[in-house]
């Protein structure tokens, strides 16, 4: 059954996986002319400028799907290697205290802005999950709990992850200024912020490979913190009209959310396990910690992850399509980037007060 499962994953991937990795060689060949820019914001925007002219083609679409997702997720794995013991110490617990003060912050926000920009519970509800969480992940995860149809959950989705990818681009310039070569406050901001896992890392890469490390390991926090939000949303009353937290039945889809009919008329079973990689990171960051590697191997290590670093963000500049944005429309899109705009301004003010 694995074996049928992998080679389903496998059919079709290898067009859209070699482009993606002839423009992070491509990406990492230009870097050395324009070492200011970086592979990696290169690899970004020349997948965003080929993605929608030359190469928006839809056979690439389940290569560069299978990109973004699994080499970033085996780069996550590796980065467990190189994980520092004291470099996670400076974290601590203040660190995942920022980081569920923050979740809660963004699902609280999201949800009265959505309220005031006129949009329904269920919409609102899975917008909060995917920008507090992990993106298109959280909301899938999310969306059969408080029973959200297809329309809704493909608009989210979309909303966050281009919100995501403006704060993967503007979130490393905002570090610098606001904190120099801090690497923990830096790491906080992003890894504490930004939409999905491709795009943490996407970001962190722009500022270098430390930050890449330990803003990893500030949203793996909130990737573990989705069991959590999943039981919160199991407790809350999504029908319109009533009280979020009153001990009503839940009824099915009614009209008063963004779009029609789709999803089921009661909620669905959901599972919300830990994500393999985050098991893979822990057990790499043990083994290093009580173990050891040798040199050569942690060396190997970090030059693997790179490569898949920089192909996965060729392979998310190549999805984000300018059609998309046009096509949702100026008020999800506003109420996208206000969100996003929002969790900055409570990042940095967190960031101040645990990190100084």
């Amino acid at each position: 059954m694995k074996i049928n499962a992998l080679k389903k994953e496998l059919d079709g991937v290898l067009p859209g996986l070699a482009v993606s990795i002839l423009i992070s060689l491509a990406s990492q060949f230009l870097a050395r002319f324009l070492p200011t820019l970086g592979a990696a914001l290169i690899a970004i925007l020349l997948g965003m400028l080929l993605g929608n002219t030359l190469l928006n083609r839809p056979e690439l679409g389940q290569g560069t799907k299978f990109s973004e997702k699994r080499l970033l997720e085996y780069a996550i794995v590796l980065n467990g290697l190189i994980l520092d013991f004291q470099v996670l110490k400076s974290a601590g617990i203040k660190g995942f205290v920022f980081v569920v003060l923050q979740m809660g912050l963004t699902i609280f926000v999201t949800y009265n802005l959505g309220k005031y920009f006129g949009f329904g519970k269920r919409f609102s509800l899975l917008m909060g999950a995917g920008n507090a969480v992990c993106g298109s992940s959280a909301i899938g995860t999310v969306s059969p709990i408080v029973q959200a149809d297809n329309k809704e959950k493909g608009i989210s989705i979309t909303i966050v992850n281009l919100t995501g990818t403006a704060l993967m681009i503007l979130l490393p310039v905002l570090g610098a200024i606001l904190y120099g070569s801090d690497t923990l406050r830096t790491s906080a901001l992003i890894g504490g912020t930004v939409q999905s896992v491709g795009q943490v890392v996407a970001a962190a890469k722009l500022v270098n490979d430390d930050v890449v490390t330990l803003a990893t390991v500030f949203k793996l926090m909130r990737v573990l913190l989705i069991i959590g939000v999943a039981v919160l949303y199991g407790r809350m009353n999504i029908n319109e009209g009533e009280s979020l937290f009153t001990r009503k039945k839940r009824a099915g889809i009614d009209e008063g959310s963004v779009t029609g009919a789709g999803a089921s008329a009661s909620p669905a079973a959901v599972s919300y396990g830990v994500p393999w990689f985050l098991t893979g990171f822990v057990v790499f960051f043990l083994i290093r910690s009580f173990i050891g590697v040798p040199d050569s191997v942690l060396i190997g290590s970090k030059a693997i992850s790179t490569q898949f670093e920089v192909a996965a963000l060729a392979a998310i500049g190549m999805r984000v399509k300018f059609a998309d944005i046009i096509k949702e429309g100026p008020k999800a899109m506003l109420y996208g980037l206000t969100v996003g705009a929002v969790q900055v301004v409570m990042a940095v003010a967190l960031i101040r007060v645990f990190f100084g």
